[in-house]
């Protein structure tokens, strides 16, 4: 049984209680026909109004964390039921059965008023069904995050050098080019850069974003040695970087994946990296035109995995477009409250 049937399984069998236990009262103390439709009405209506609320109202809420949608929403709904419970228990049930719930004197605001409290049982289960989810499903999520992160540290150390020997021994080759090469000598100490800051970790998980900067610059200036003066890639900050943290390696997929299927050696189509900083918003833009002699389909560390990293880290704060025609590449990322 998966996760979908499951719940709906628990919604089944939670109603069955709920309308169970009101039908409870008809069979102990009353055997009228008025009181059992009375009582169906009832239940309908709640159920009516408790999944408005549990899958409209309170995601949009959350979704857009906007306090307007409760104050016009709930209203909303309210009005609703009363409607509803007037065209069934006063117009429907007069028509069909002869009675109606209300004396013919009841006033407009007297029926109004006595419904929104009859209408709050609905609207409260909604909440309270939709808040012990909402709660069960993050905490599902922070376990995936914790376990996707300990597979990815597993899966690290099985295919790495010891990889503070490495840096150690990047750092000892550094000393022994210097006299020989500042070319290789400024090469090696790169490749260090990138080496200690995949070796940083955090509580978070997250780095200040000058330093992911910082990594991308060392990658790029590390590739370029490939390519020497026939290497076009431009990289461009605009807003200031200032304390910024974002999660570490987020960024360098794209330019990787840029670098390795895109042309970097061809002044007409260089490959534009762009980084733009507005209030707590981050824009990243990756564009490259597409080698078509690439044979290498393969895309290092995946925009999959990135994209389900940033479904755990920033849900509905982010958004991912890849954009291909066959000849030009381009993935655009936006992350919002990065602070």
């Amino acid at each position: 049984m998966n996760a979908t049937q499951k719940k709906i399984g628990l919604h089944l069998l939670g109603w069955t209680l709920y309308i169970g236990y009101t039908m409870l009262g008809y069979f102990l103390y009353s055997w009228d026909y008025k009181v059992l439709l009375l009582s169906l009405s009832q239940d309908v209506l709640h159920l009516v109004e408790f999944y408005l609320c549990y899958l409209l109202v309170f995601p949009l809420w959350m979704r857009n964390k906007n306090w307007l949608v409760l104050l016009v929403g709930i209203p909303a709904v309210m009005l609703l039921y009363t409607c509803l419970r007037y065209t069934i228990e006063e117009v429907l049930f007069q028509v069909f059965f002869g009675f109606s719930n209300y004396s013919p004197g009841t006033s407009l605001t007297y029926y109004i008023f006595d419904n929104l409290y009859w209408a709050m049982p609905g609207i409260f289960l909604g909440a309270v069904v939709w808040a012990f989810e909402a709660t069960l499903q993050k905490e599902r999520e922070n376990r995936t995050l914790k376990q996707e992160k300990t597979q990815a540290e597993l899966a690290f150390l099985k295919t790495q050098i010891n990889p503070h020997f490495l840096y150690n021994t990047l750092n000892y080759l550094y000393s022994l080019a210097y006299p020989v090469s500042d070319k290789l000598a400024d090469a090696i100490i790169k490749l260090s850069d990138l080496m200690r800051y995949m070796l940083y970790e955090s509580k978070d998980g997250k780095v200040e974003l000058q330093k992911e900067v910082d990594y991308l610059h060392n990658y790029i200036n590390i590739y370029r040695l490939r390519f020497e003066e026939t290497f076009f890639v431009n990289f461009n900050i605009e807003g200031h970087v200032n304390g910024q943290r974002v999660p570490s390696l987020v960024l360098i997929p794209f330019v990787e994946n840029a670098l390795k299927h895109g042309v970097v050696d061809d002044a007409t189509s260089p490959v534009n990296i762009n980084l733009r900083l507005i209030n707590d918003t981050l824009f990243f833009d990756v564009s490259n035109r597409i080698n078509q002699s690439q044979k290498d389909q393969t895309t290092g560390i995946g925009l999959a995995n990135i994209r389900r990293r940033l479904d755990l880290l920033y849900p509905d704060n982010y958004n991912l477009e890849i954009n291909e025609d066959g000849k030009q590449y381009q993935t655009r990322l936006k992350l919002q409250h990065v602070s």
